[in-house]
């Protein structure tokens, strides 16, 4: 019996380190690989294939996403080790695991390059181009992590670039899957749309004594030409979008001019997030709100529904 009592804060301690490293994986935030199945989901209904995608190729995009919320699991583990002392400074992040001493910040790090060396060898399943794509992805976000979080705008651009990688690493993980250069500029400009929000809601937030602190890119962000930034990048978005829309090539690979039809729900969740932005000081963290908006969700359920209408019956 005493040698179970003795055992029992031992396994406590180590359930303990458990949770906490679960947590500092950021799950919540693993909707952001969703992108990985935008290749997937548009070669699906693509007429010029030789054989259509089938449910083997599904699983191959569903192994890429589950690799790339590995590597975002090492990142952000590898994020909150560098930014703990500045973290420490802010109202949320300072009870992350790492920032509030939970969690040892030697474990943290043997944690991140066990998920990120993992996740590697397991791209290898796929193909050379994948691993390669998320090496690449490796590679930005431990600059981003570094250097570039520092510099106001490159760091927007660097996520934003974070969200094309995972989007090519998508069409790598498929057989003879090529992914439209104008879906890709509408996935980064709408990337970068999001992570200009999000700097406005932490200039928000954040107050101005503590913004060198927390986040030394803030202070630099120049207020009105953030918002003249937010506005020509979620215009941009919209414009690309519409233009793949109608480019001869999306017409003859759908057979379908009706992707335009969907242009309105685009439209629509740019102005409902830039209102939670400017509003309601949300923004801070895209994840939630996506997942938390009910007016947002439902605007994306029926973008996500008309996209699919128009593909399947050719409208």
């Amino acid at each position: 019996m005493n040698k179970d009592a003795s055992a029992l804060p031992e396994l406590l301690s180590v359930c303990s380190i458990a949770r906490d490293i679960a947590v500092s994986m950021r799950p919540a935030q693993w909707t952001k690989n969703a992108v990985v199945f935008a290749a997937f989901i548009f070669a699906y209904w693509d007429s010029t294939r030789s054989h259509p995608l089938s449910g083997d190729e599904f699983l191959l995009a569903l192994l890429a996403f589950a690799i790339f919320c590995l590597i975002s699991s090492g990142i952000y583990l590898l994020n909150d080790l560098h930014d703990a002392p500045m973290d420490r400074f802010h109202p949320v992040k300072k009870n992350r695991p790492v920032a509030s001493g939970r969690l040892p910040p030697a474990v943290a790090g043997v944690a991140s390059a066990l998920f990120l060396g993992v996740s590697l060898a397991f791209g290898m399943a796929l193909s050379l181009k994948f691993v390669a794509a998320a090496l690449a992805y490796v590679v930005l976000q431990i600059l981003y992590t570094m250097i570039l979080k520092r510099m106001p705008f490159l760091d927007a651009i660097a996520i934003a670039s974070g969200f094309v990688l995972r989007a090519v690493a998508g069409a790598y993980a498929l057989p003879d899957v090529i992914i439209s250069r104008w879906l890709l500029l509408c996935a980064f400009l709408l990337s970068l749309f999001l992570a200009l929000c999000k700097r406005k809601s932490e200039l928000i937030t954040i107050t101005a004594s503590e913004n060198h602190k927390q986040r030394p890119a803030l202070g630099s962000y120049p207020g009105r030409i953030l918002d003249a930034a937010i506005v020509l990048s979620g215009a941009a978005a919209f414009i690309s979008y519409t233009i793949y829309s109608l480019w001869p090539g999306t017409i003859g690979k759908f057979h379908t001019r009706g992707l335009i039809l969907t242009a309105p729900a685009v439209a629509l969740g740019l102005l409902r997030y830039a209102y939670l932005v400017y509003n309601h000081r949300r923004g801070e963290r895209p994840e939630e709100i996506l997942l938390t908006d009910r007016p947002l969700m439902a605007i994306i359920l029926l973008y996500g529904a008309a996209t699919i209408a128009v593909l399947h019956f050719r409208l």
